[in-house]
């Protein structure tokens, strides 16, 4: 991803918008015409958005034909290809020039929108040719391929277009390369009727869940913050958690937590809470680096609450053919259990730094922070309602939440012009452009995101072409059979392009690939005399996991920048903290792909879920204090150890009973995991007591 926007110093509101804006692309540097024209198009997209979600029906095709239509005119307006440099008005290239974006660029836009909806303009003739494309549909393909990942290229960096570009030219080389890797191919014609014609390859699964879901519950995120709901949470985390010890970076933990569930994007969570906590936790005494890894390793974790979650997660839904509350469901008690360790974490390097709380004049007054802002939990409350009570799909229980959300943005400077007696109708016309500039940076926010499942899309459509037997089958030779290496291959893959990718392309390169050959594995490997079978959703979220880790991971991790950069901080040094702490959440995953009940498979019971939860969390404390040498006080090796059995035991209860006891006792594995965790709870008690004793006969 370029970095290259992302300043050392912050600057204020529009400082924050220049990293929201690095996260997604898109630069929100054009002027004039362009500045305007690009305004127009992003409302028009959310308008047709939520048209579509309403009372517009469409057939699929058509939707997402449109959707990517507007995202890639939105890049090829925003982004240059290069920015011209002029040495005075009267030089004769400022012709092509329209505030940074050229004519050329211009020309190219509306190139790559027609190419996006020439599957909508003559969808009746494509449809009576199936697999026989004629000339000005392969034309229009190979010209939508190549603009597609172009505008990627702009908007994301070069990274998810070299790999897709290597995903095409194996299609077309497979014939001609070495056996163990050989493969069949395909014509240009087959190509091109599977990638631009269908709905297995641009057009598919990916861009139909960014053009339907995702949109809406970006547009629902990027409307709560601008409206004040990112301050409103964090205010209100400061005012209950400030006052104890490491309470500023409690306060962070638990409003990323909060906008995290709205806004299922680690770079707006960062900026939007950060810039309050990170100053916070430098105040009462947090280093630099480490107040910004806080933030970030809790704003990254964002990505995994419930009910909004990344956008990937509603991938996930579709590819394991679920609804969206049960891929929800599966992430909660990882997602919960992942952020209490993070608590834990905070209140552990407040010991160790000697941290106070902040003190009551520092605190903002709860009741008046909850009472001002009370109004933003009523389309979050709306949202839960409709996804939970009324079990609603994910499309109308966000729209309905944006219908709320726009009518308290239009209000909000009515009721703020009455209480000061000044002009409501001037108040009123203020929430109006509120309410459009939102919905507008919405859309904005969402151009990148519409361009990596479209591009991944090109990356799907290489393997359904017969790419993926043969991808499995050198997957399955790389991990030589075994379940673990299979794992570790996936984790590091997941890493390693999430360098270069966001997390939606990420998880779908890696779901495509690795998803499959895991669940088949599994099902060749025995634990305890058990065949294990690893859930077709443990394995999606396993790549979901790791994916998102590479949001903090030097030395990209975008995040990490993000972070840094309000704190004044080395990104790289912010980078390696933050993944130390995040090394809690690459735990789950592992451990969830064979203790299932952890992501509540097949569970229904409530009261078992909460129990679950509470010995997942503690297992996850466990670690946290295993790695950070703290529990009560500094914690010696065999401490450590016997906290590192109790994690494993807490988290994976039958791995015990499994060799001494009877498989079905899972109570008495969790029990042997506490009775580890209050042995070293009493031997660091008694060491206190000892060395006080000491210090006082001293």
């Amino acid at each position: 991803m370029p970095q290259k926007h992302i300043h050392k110093h912050p600057a204020g509101d529009k400082y924050k918008e220049e990293l929201v804006n690095a996260e997604h692309g898109m630069r929100g540097d054009t002027m004039g015409i362009t500045a305007k024209i690009t305004f127009v198009i992003a409302l028009c997209w959310s308008l047709f958005q939520m048209a579509s979600a309403s009372f517009l029906l469409l057939d699929s095709v058509y939707v997402k034909s449109i959707h990517l239509a507007f995202a890639i005119s939105l890049v090829y307006l925003n982004i240059p290809l290069i920015k011209p440099t002029f040495n005075s008005r009267w030089d004769l290239r400022i012709l092509l020039a329209m505030n940074r974006v050229t004519v050329m660029d211009y020309i190219l836009g509306i190139m790559a929108a027609v190419a996006a909806l020439y599957i909508f303009l003559d969808y009746a003739g494509i449809s009576s040719r199936p697999g026989d494309p004629n000339m000005r549909d392969i034309v229009m393909g190979v010209l939508l391929v190549v603009l597609l990942l172009e505008g990627t290229r702009r908007v994301l960096g070069p990274a998810l277009p070299v790999i897709s570009t290597v995903f095409i030219l194996y299609v077309f080389t497979g014939p001609y390369l070495p056996d163990f890797i050989a493969f069949k191919g395909a014509s240009l014609t087959r190509f091109i009727s599977q990638l631009t014609m269908d709905t297995q390859g641009i057009y598919g699964i990916p861009l139909q869940v960014s053009a339907t879901v995702v949109f809406l519950f970006v547009l629902f995120g990027t409307m709560l913050d601008r409206a004040g709901g990112g301050t409103f949470f964090t205010q209100l985390a400061i005012s209950g958690l400030g006052k104890y010890r490491g309470g500023a970076a409690k306060a962070a933990v638990f409003s990323s937590a909060l906008s995290g569930m709205v806004s299922g994007s680690s770079i707006a969570n960062v900026v939007t809470t950060g810039t309050f906590t990170i100053p916070l936790m430098k105040k009462v005494g947090y280093p630099a680096v480490k107040a910004a890894a806080i933030e970030v390793a809790s704003s990254v974790n964002g990505q995994l609450a419930p009910p909004v979650m990344g956008a990937a997660a509603f991938i996930i839904a579709e590819y394991v053919n679920v609804p969206y509350v049960e891929v929800a469901k599966a992430a909660a008690i990882p997602a919960f259990a992942s952020y209490a360790a993070l608590l834990w974490i905070t209140h552990v390097e407040a010991c160790k730094l000697g941290l106070r709380g902040l003190s009551k004049d520092e605190l903002p007054r709860a009741w008046h922070v909850l009472r001002n802002g009370l109004h933003f939990l009523l389309p979050l409350g709306m949202l839960l309602y409709e996804l939970i009570a009324l079990q609603h799909s994910a499309e109308l229980s966000v729209f309905r939440a944006i219908c709320v959300l726009a009518v308290i943005i239009v209000l909000q400077p009515v009721c703020v012009a009455h209480v000061h007696k000044t002009s409501k109708w001037a108040g009123f016309k203020l929430g109006v452009k509120n309410l459009l500039t939102s919905m507008a940076a919405g859309a904005n926010n969402m151009a990148g995101v519409a361009l990596a499942t479209a591009s991944a899309g090109i990356i799907v459509g290489c393997v359904s072409l017969g790419l993926g037997q043969q991808i499995t089958s050198f997957v399955e030779i790389l991990s030589m059979g075994n379940i673990f290496l299979l794992l570790f291959i996936t984790a590091a893959a997941s890493l390693l392009l999430g360098m270069g990718l966001p997390t939606t392309a990420n998880y779908i390169i890696m779901a495509s690939l690795t998803a499959p050959v895991l669940v088949e594995l599994a099902s060749n490997f025995t634990i305890h005399g058990m065949q294990l079978a690893v859930p077709l959703m443990a394995a999606h979220l396993y790549c979901f996991y790791f994916g998102i880790l590479a949001d903090d991971t030097p030395p990209v991790g975008l995040a990490a920048y993000a972070g840094a950069a309000i704190a004044n901080a080395s990104p790289i040094a912010v980078g390696i903290q933050g993944f130390f702490y995040d090394i809690r959440t690459a735990l789950l995953p592992l451990f969830f792909i064979f203790n299932h009940d952890i992501i509540l498979w097949n569970i229904s019971s409530v009261p078992m879920a909460f129990f679950i939860f509470a010995m997942t969390a503690l297992g996850m404390i466990c670690f946290a204090s295993f790695v950070q040498g703290w529990y009560v006080t500094y914690t010696n090796l065999f401490d450590r150890l016997l906290l590192l059995a109790a994690t494993v035991i807490l988290m994976y209860p039958a791995l015990l009973t499994g060799f001494f006891l009877p498989h079905e006792d899972r109570h008495l594995g969790y029990a042997a995991g506490l009775a580890l965790m209050l042995i070293v709870f009493v031997r660091q008690k008694a060491s206190l007591k000892l060395s006080a004793k000491k210090e006082a006969a001293a």
